[in-house]
């Protein structure tokens, strides 16, 4: 990167080496509105170059297990390093309060590291021929082997960990990599694309293009070199990677609506009010598993509501520099506005705001609507704000159909403490996780990570990628 102005210019990372083409754009800080830097945008031949790059580079110096292995280690120190800058750069281009990006990072850490361990236990498996008759002189067993070139496409909400989830695995199982980052939200990665470099990542293992997502990813989408594609973001653009990318492998972690059920037996109503109040205000809202619909048994609702009221008036909204900021910018002043009217148009439906409801630029205060239903786009579609819907019910046959009435599949959560309801639940709930006794935004980055429906397919976690990563052979030894 370089300095033009006083002001930072980012170019496109390819074979070790920065590149900057004509055309650049900007990337603000999400409080202030200020240019940050300028980013050089990717033309075709960037991209282009960038993948076969990667391809060549795959084929030509193949990482053995242990290199692998000792450059994500040596990352995980780099980044935990370097906590206070990245910690910093999320914070200016994405609008994430300053405590979530530390948390993010320390995240990072843990997931590079994770990655570090599955590249040594990648491993097959004796298939057992000799059981089968007419094979008693045979031997077989399983192998991994790299794909080749896996193209990341990353979201803006998390620009360092989502990232960390796609490209330490990729490059655990051997793979090489063509990332493209969020527009909104680019720079942790060329940042992290240094951490890898000074790490000993050979150059070309790692490529940054940089780009609008409807012209830099059909770039990416034509080059039939790429192997893999995993993305995070929206439904519509992953149907649209699905349906562009033939017979290759996709992996696409994509929205969700997040239902979370709070039974009348829940252990300790107050808390559950306090985990669905933090988990879906944290990271302003923007995350695919933030609580977004809460169903309340009509027993214990009006205590709930006023529980989440007076958890959600302790929220201090504001400059997410600050350590003392609980919610801050959404991404963009238009997405805050789309959410200002979806709570609009709920309380014109017959909702009510309890709380918050009110939005400065970028900054929509965190809102709680009651009495809200079904049909209303903030509680059927993916709201992707600080917005919670609180919703009764009569009985927990009833929560699970209100729950599994969503195109969305991801994660859910229930407080009960009655352990054949939540067996039920997590038979019942058409989500990829059922978190039981917490909120439906928990994750740890060791655990498998996917949806059903237009949530996606494919897992996230290390020893998940790095097998999605992965392609598995069968070795027959005929004796």
């Amino acid at each position: 990167m370089s300095k033009v102005n006083h002001a930072e210019v980012y170019g496109n990372f390819i074979g070790g080496s920065w590149r900057h083409s004509g055309q650049t754009f900007p990337v603000t800080n999400k409080y202030t509105g200020e240019v940050l830097a300028q980013v050089a945008s990717a033309s075709e031949a960037d991209v282009s170059a960038a993948v076969g790059t990667a391809l060549s580079t795959f084929q030509a110096k193949p990482l053995p297990v242990v290199e692998r292995c000792e450059i994500l280690l040596q990352a995980a120190r780099l980044i935990g390093l370097s906590k206070e800058r990245l910690a910093t750069m999320i914070v200016r281009e994405s609008g994430k309060v300053m405590k979530d990006a530390l948390a993010e990072v320390d995240r990072a850490v843990q997931t590079f590291i994770a990655s570090a361990e599955e590249a040594k236990r990648l491993a097959g498996k004796e298939i057992p021929l000799r059981g089968q008759p007419g094979n008693e002189h045979r031997i077989a067993f399983t192998m991994y082997s790299p794909v080749g070139v896996v193209c990341a496409i990353t979201p803006f909400n998390f620009p360092l960990n989502l990232v960390a989830h796609k490209v330490a695995p990729a490059i655990a199982a051997g793979n090489s990599v063509v990332l493209k980052p969020a527009e909104a939200a680019p720079m942790t990665s060329m940042l992290l694309a240094g951490i890898l470099q000074e790490a000993g990542l050979p150059n070309g293992f790692l490529n940054v293009v940089n780009g609008a997502g409807a012209e830099v990813g059909g770039y990416l989408l034509k080059d039939e070199r790429i192997a893999l594609f995993t993305f995070t973001g929206s439904p519509e653009v992953g149907r649209r990677i699905k349906n562009q990318t033939g017979i290759r492998k996709v992996v696409l972690e994509l929205g969700n609506n997040s239902p979370n059920i709070v039974h009348v037996d829940a252990p300790d109503l107050a808390q559950a009010a306090k985990l669905c109040v933090a988990r879906g205000f944290g990271n302003n809202g923007q995350a695919c598993i933030s609580v977004q619909r809460v169903y309340v048994h009509r027993e214990i609702y009006d205590a709930f509501v006023r529980y989440a009221v007076e958890e959600t008036k302790l929220l201090q909204a504001g400059d997410p520099e600050s350590m003392q900021t609980d919610v801050g910018p959404m991404i963009s002043i238009g997405a805050a506005e789309r959410a200002e009217s979806w709570i609009r148009e709920a309380v014109n439906e017959g909702a009510e705001v309890a709380v918050g409801g009110t939005r400065s630029g970028a900054l929509l205060q965190p809102t709680i609507l009651v009495n809200a239903t079904e049909g209303m786009k903030a509680v059927c579609e993916e709201i992707f704000a600080p917005v919670i819907s609180i919703i009764a019910y009569d009985d927990f046959d009833q929560a699970l159909k209100l729950a599994n009435d969503s195109r969305y599949g991801l994660q859910a959560g229930v407080f009960t403490s009655n352990l054949q309801l939540a067996m039920k639940a997590a038979r019942t709930l058409e989500f990829g996780g059922v978190i039981i006794n917490d909120a439906s935004s928990f994750r740890a980055d060791i655990m498998p990570y996917g949806g059903f429906k237009d949530s996606g397919f494919g897992k996230e976690g290390p020893a998940y990628a790095v097998r999605e990563m992965s392609e598995e052979r069968i070795i027959v030894i005929n004796l």
